[in-house]
């Protein structure tokens, strides 16, 4: 039986309207592109762009900092991390297992070996 998609995160560093690292509810999907859920409206995504899952994410994304931007804490070092649950980013101080979340306070693990940079 085949996988049914049901989420959906950026593969890599693309300008589009999604915050990298998090994951969001699949509306539609074509074998062209995707259509999500962003803040309650549909979003469409060329489908390349995307990386697929069936199940939610349960893991904090860990997402390489951008450059030159001042909208991006400098302080942060090289990665942040993003909320499984609410999609907040949060910096990472150190290497932890897990990180509770500030702003819907939900503590989960943190997939370091699923970061931006490996499945980009």
């Amino acid at each position: 039986m085949p996988a049914t998609f049901q989420w959906a995160r950026l593969k890599g560093d693309v300008k589009v309207a999604l915050r990298k690292g998090a994951w969001y509810r699949i509306l539609k999907l074509t074998a062209a592109e995707v259509v999500l859920d962003v803040k309650g409206k549909p979003v469409s995504i060329p489908r390349g762009q995307l990386q697929l899952s069936s199940e939610p994410a349960l893991r904090w994304s860990v997402v390489t900092s951008p450059k030159h931007t001042a909208r991006f804490p400098a302080t942060w070092g090289p990665s942040y991390a993003v909320c499984p649950n609410c999609r907040e980013r949060a910096q990472l101080e150190g290497r932890p297992a897990s990180m509770r979340c500030r702003r819907c306070n939900g503590s989960f693990e943190i997939a370091w070996n699923e970061s931006d940079r490996a499945a980009g």
